[in-house]
């Protein structure tokens, strides 16, 4: 199992091909920096491990290194006081840490290397990890721009221009209708008006004409 795993399939395939199958990508972009952030926890875990490692040997090499040293010196010190055996069983010790100091040395090299192969994944991880977060906002914005677009979009499309027209014509071809109606009912209405005016003319003017007549027998009469 790799640490760095998930870094590596970030960076290997595009953030916009994961996103196409994402059915809401703030979502995902938020998982997915969730993951590299625990990543990045486990990868520290790691490093601080390897780092403890790596000071481990490096103690234990220097150890060895002063007993070498130390050794020495007390052998030198057993000769000038005439112990060549001390002075060789010193030698003996000194050889023995010799052969431990290269060891440790050995093992402190190769952790060492370890530990700062891991500091750079690590500070390579962290790099990425602020890239995502930076390429996160543009993305977001993006997306949220994307579904108000969609969204204005299917509105427009749901918006029935067409049906409207269509119904807006109707209505006013029956205003039109109605107003014609309203126009013919007035003018039934005034013919009505005025046939009864001459009908009532006609009524009124024979009265009038036997009262003429009446008046002219009475004023005949009065003159004989």
């Amino acid at each position: 199992m790799g640490i760095f795993k998930r870094l590596r399939d970030m960076t290997m395939a595009s953030i916009n091909d994961l996103l196409d199958k994402a059915e809401d990508p703030v979502k995902m972009l938020n998982q997915f920096l969730r993951d590299m952030e625990e990543d990045i926890v486990e990868a520290e875990s790691a490093v601080a491990k390897q780092i403890a490692i790596e000071k481990k040997f490096q103690q234990q090499y220097q150890e060895a290194e002063e007993m070498v040293q130390k050794r020495e010196e007390q052998a030198m010190k057993a000769l000038e006081q005439g112990n060549e055996d001390l002075a060789r069983r010193a030698l003996e010790d000194k050889k023995e840490h010799q052969a431990r100091f290269e060891e440790m040395k050995r093992q402190y090299d190769l952790a060492k290397t370890n530990a700062d192969k891991l500091r750079a994944q690590l500070t390579e991880m962290k790099d990425e990890f602020n890239k995502m977060k930076s390429k996160r906002e543009v993305l977001v914005a993006r997306a949220e721009a994307a579904k108000a677009q969609k969204q204005i979009n299917q509105a427009i499309s749901g918006f029935g221009v067409d049906n409207a027209a269509k119904g807006f014509s109707r209505m006013e071809e029956k205003v039109l209708q109605l107003e014609a109606e309203a126009q013919a009912s007035g003018e039934l209405s005034s013919k009505r008006s005025l046939d009864d005016e001459l009908e009532q003319l006609d009524k009124s003017g024979g009265v009038d004409d036997e009262l003429a007549a009446l008046k002219a027998k009475l004023a005949q009469k009065k003159q004989s």
